[in-house]
């Protein structure tokens, strides 16, 4: 009876294993390896000339690196089979609240800055035509400028926004979420 289980149990995993190319992983991506095979980042450019001078470039590399981490696909110079190309076209500083000084002879302040910035992404998957897309994704993060200043938390922010535009342009693209 013991062996008639295990032999039934194999006989399943065999079949589960077998019927799918498709791979599954935690990062929610369906990507079929057998098809898709290799990945292409064009360098994205600073369309609009304001934030950190080398700001494109560090998306540029960041989303290969995201990419990198959480799936096989190889990074190819050109011409992969899942592509991206684009731009930073939105660097805004501006104040989301204004802070009472409390004083009738001094003016209110600005009680909350916020760091927006917009990439606007062409993907073109070769393999499946209908997952191609040409949108702007867009993320923010906010600093309280009477404790500190942009420039000493600009990086930081950056970074933080950066983050959360890679986990959504690698929804979009890959997850289809």
């Amino acid at each position: 009876m013991k062996s008639i289980k295990v032999i039934l149990g194999l006989a399943l995993l065999f079949v589960v294993n077998g019927c799918s190319n498709v791979s599954y992983s935690f990062s929610g991506t369906t990507i079929d390896y057998n098809t898709t095979k290799t990945i292409s980042i064009a360098n994205f450019i600073n369309e609009i000339g304001s934030g950190p001078p080398n700001m494109a470039q560090t998306f540029t590399e960041g989303l290969k690196d995201y990419f990198q981490r959480r799936t096989k696909l190889q990074v190819v110079q050109n011409q992969g089979d899942l592509q991206f190309e684009g731009g930073i076209s939105n660097y805004r500083v501006a104040p989301q609240a204004i802070s009472s000084s409390g004083s009738s002879t001094r003016a209110d302040g600005t009680g909350l800055m916020r760091l927006t910035i917009t990439v606007q992404v062409v993907f073109n998957d070769t393999v499946n035509e209908e997952a191609s897309f040409q949108r702007p994704f867009e993320f923010y993060a906010d600093y309280d400028p009477s404790t500190t200043t942009l420039n000493a938390v600009e990086d930081d922010l950056v970074e933080e926004i950066f983050e959360a535009l890679y986990f959504d342009i690698f929804q979009a693209a890959v997850a289809q979420w």
